[in-house]
C-alpha cells in the first residue's frame, strides 16, 4: 500500500499525458501509486498509459469505458483507492516535483483537514505562462466563498482519505443529507467537484497551501472551456444548495447568494439593480454561522461591490475596495469579464441564458 494514490482521469488526452505522467515521476516524494482511470479513449491515449505501466510498477491502468460522467469516473477510481493520502491530477496538467512532498509536510502539521489544495500556475496549450492562480488559505475563507464561487482548484487537491470516507464523501452527491429530499441534488459533471468541496467545506475541513503545486494547463479541449454555460449553470444550482445547507446547520434564515456570485468568472447580476436588503440577510447569515472574522469581512467586502447592477455604480464600489484591500487576481479577473460583457454585449449574449 502506497501513502498516496493517485486519480489520473484521461479520455482522448493523448497530446499532454506523456508530460503530465512525467511530472509524477519525477517527484521528489517516491512513496505513490498512479492510478489512471482510462474513460474509453481511442485515441492511442490508453497504449501510452500501457507503455508508462510496463515500464514502472507504481502506475496502472484502470479501464472504466461505460461511466457515465467524471463524477462517476472518479467515484469509480476512489473505490480502487487503499492509500492514507488521494491525490487528484489531470492528464493535462503538470505536477511541480516537490507537490507530493509539500502536501505531505502540510497533512503532518495539520491533520485535521480533509481536503487540501493549493496554487496553481496556469499554463496554454504550448506550455506558455498565463497566470499565477491564489485561492484563499484559510478555511473560514474557503467556507465563505464556497457560496459565491469554488475556491479549491480541483487538480491540485489531496484528500486526506480515511476522514474523507467517515464522512461519506464523495463528487456530486448531497452525501449530507442536511436538506428533504426535495431540495438535494446529483451534480455528475462541470460542478461535481464544487458540490463535494462545497460540502466539506461547510465544516471547516478545506484548506489551500499558499504555493503553486502544478502548472493548470487551459487549452480548447478543456471541459471549463468547452462547456462554460452549462457550468455555470450547475454552480449556480450547488451554491444555493450549499447555502440552504449551511442555514439549515446554523438554524439561520435561507439566502440566495446567486446575485453575488461570480462562477467561472463570470458576475451573475444583470437584474435587480440594488440588492441591499438581500445583501444585509446574506452578510448576517455568514458572520452568525461562521464567525465575525478578517476573512469573512473581506469575502463580504467584494460581494458588496456586485450588490448592484449599475455599472457607474459598481466600478466605483471596486475601485474603493482595492484601495482597502489586497488585489486579487481572480477578483481583477471577475472584474475584466465583467467590462468585457458590458462592452462586448454580443459575444457574452449566451451568459444571459443561464
Amino acid at each position: 500500500m502506497a501513502a498516496i494514490d493517485i486519480l489520473m482521469p484521461v479520455r482522448n488526452g493523448v497530446r499532454f499525458l506523456g508530460e503530465s505522467i512525467e511530472s509524477i515521476l519525477a517527484q521528489t516524494y517516491p512513496d505513490w501509486r498512479l492510478l489512471i482511470l482510462d474513460h474509453g479513449s481511442t485515441d492511442g491515449s490508453t497504449e501510452m498509459a500501457m507503455r508508462y505501466a510496463g515500464l514502472d510498477r507504481r502506475i496502472h491502468v484502470l479501464s472504466m469505458p461505460g461511466a457515465k460522467d467524471l463524477g462517476s469516473l472518479l467515484n469509480a477510481g476512489l473505490d480502487h483507492c487503499d492509500a492514507r493520502y488521494v491525490m487528484r491530477h489531470d492528464a493535462d496538467d503538470i505536477a511541480l516535483p516537490n507537490r507530493m512532498e509539500v502536501m505531505n509536510a502540510f497533512y503532518a502539521a495539520n491533520p485535521q483537514y480533509v481536503a487540501v489544495g493549493g496554487e496553481a500556475l496556469m499554463i496554454d496549450e504550448e506550455g506558455g505562462f498565463i497566470d499565477h492562480l491564489r485561492p484563499p488559505t484559510r478555511p473560514e475563507a474557503i467556507t465563505a466563498g464556497s457560496f459565491f464561487y469554488n475556491p479549491i482548484i480541483h487538480p491540485t487537491v489531496t484528500l486526506n482519505f480515511s476522514t474523507f470516507k467517515k464522512m461519506g464523501a464523495c463528487y456530486g452527491k448531497d452525501f449530507l443529507k442536511l436538506l428533504p429530499a426535495s431540495e438535494s441534488i446529483s451534480v455528475n459533471s462541470c460542478a461535481e467537484d464544487y458540490i463535494m468541496f462545497g460540502q466539506i467545506g461547510l465544516f471547516g475541513l478545506c484548506a489551500n497551501i499558499g504555493a503553486p503545486l502544478i502548472k493548470y494547463r487551459v487549452h480548447s479541449g478543456s471541459e471549463s472551456v468547452a462547456k462554460l454555460s452549462d457550468q455555470i449553470r450547475l454552480c449556480r444550482s450547488v451554491a444555493l444548495f450549499l447555502s440552504r445547507s449551511f442555514c439549515q446547520m446554523n438554524n439561520l434564515d435561507p439566502f440566495d447568494p446567486g446575485p453575488f456570485s461570480n462562477h467561472s468568472g463570470h458576475i451573475s447580476n444583470f437584474g435587480k439593480e440594488e440588492l441591499s436588503l438581500e445583501f444585509e440577510k446574506m452578510s448576517h447569515a455568514l458572520l452568525q454561522g461562521i464567525g465575525d472574522l478578517p476573512a469573512v469581512r473581506r469575502e463580504l467586502a467584494f460581494r458588496w461591490v456586485l450588490a448592484t447592477s449599475n455599472p457607474l455604480m459598481l466600478a466605483a464600489r471596486y475601485t474603493r475596495f482595492e484601495l482597502l484591500h489586497r488585489r486579487n487576481s481572480g477578483e481583477r479577473a471577475v472584474m475584466r469579464n465583467w467590462a468585457r460583457r458590458i462592452v462586448r454585449r454580443d459575444k457574452y449574449r449566451f451568459l444571459d441564458a443561464v
